[in-house]
């Protein structure tokens, strides 16, 4: 069986999407269709910048939902279809679109909504977020318990072993750094982020989002879906409380590839811009073939 895999935040880099302009006329199409449902043209922003406009999260959210769509539209066409559909955070959006529960242009409604409320979350700059590397993770768990009891951090992207990232106040991650790397830490990255994302400082901004998704309509998926949340299968039935609590809580993505192994997946597609996805289930399975989704097309 086969996977389509989607990177989330991050995996914006200025140049996106010049690649399938150049070379795929229905690319262009999807860009301007994107441009005019968001009232601005996120394909300039994408290729042109600047980069530190794009990195907005509210910017960078529909910027790579939209590249994603279109890697997703070109495999489809060639006939390349997906048994199951999961995503990195943001990317679990993408995958949403993959699976037709979700159109394309209402997906793009509800991401750049999601970055709206992410982006406000935290006005003051008081969160922040880090990767750990090279720590186990019952290790980052035990010592951001021990800050917590003083300056709130957690674990909240389990990326794969070895390598978690910890959201929570920026003087939480700061106690945090030294007790991570004593504790055996090859590195631990301060992360350019503009808020705690997936940690309970996203409380507020997780109600406001789920009150937004209470007038989306999802629906029933032509392939299954993995939520971030529980690693386990989402559908219509149990979407909106996924996605709600998705921007509040870890990313299980480990746990993920994991559980597509179990049920039978052996390949995967990275339907998006850059490797991430790729490096991660390399960590975590390498006989998880997962290739990049111009090389699955033959482009």
């Amino acid at each position: 069986m086969k996977a389509f895999l989607f990177p989330g935040q991050g995996s914006q880099k200025v140049g996106m999407g010049k690649d399938l302009i150049e070379e795929f006329p229905a690319a262009q199409e999807i860009y301007s269709r994107a441009d005019e449902v968001l009232g601005f043209s996120v394909s300039n922003l994408s290729m042109e910048g600047p980069e530190e406009t794009l990195t907005l999260t509210q910017n960078a959210q529909p910027a790579i939902l939209t590249y994603n769509y279109i890697a997703t539209v070109l495999l489809k066409q060639k006939g390349i279809k997906p048994d199951y559909a999961a995503g990195h955070s943001l990317g679990e959006f993408s995958a949403l679109v993959a699976a037709e529960m979700l159109d394309f242009e209402t997906a793009l409604k509800v991401v750049r909504k999601r970055g709206e409320l992410m982006a406000a979350a935290d006005p003051d700059g008081k969160g922040g977020m880090a990767a750990v590397l090279g720590l186990d993770d019952d290790i980052v768990k035990q010592v951001c318990a021990e800050v917590s009891k003083t300056e709130y951090v957690e674990p909240v992207n389990y990326n794969s072993p070895g390598q978690v990232v910890i959201s929570g106040l920026k003087s939480g991650i700061d106690a945090a750094i030294p007790k991570l790397e004593e504790a055996g830490a090859m590195r631990v990255v301060v992360l350019n982020t503009s808020g705690a994302f997936h940690s309970r400082l996203m409380e507020k901004a997780a109600e406001e989002f789920g009150k937004f998704l209470a007038d989306i309509e999802f629906k029933k998926p032509v392939c299954k879906v993995i939520s971030n949340v529980t690693a386990e299968l989402e559908d219509e039935s149990n979407i909106r409380e996924m996605l709600y609590r998705q921007m509040k809580s870890p990313v299980l993505w480990t746990m993920s590839v994991l559980n597509m192994r179990k049920a039978g997946v052996t390949e995967g597609v990275e339907c998006g811009f850059g490797n991430v996805i790729r490096g991660l289930v390399k960590k975590i399975d390498r006989e998880f073939t997962v290739t990049a989704w111009n090389q699955a097309l033959g482009a």
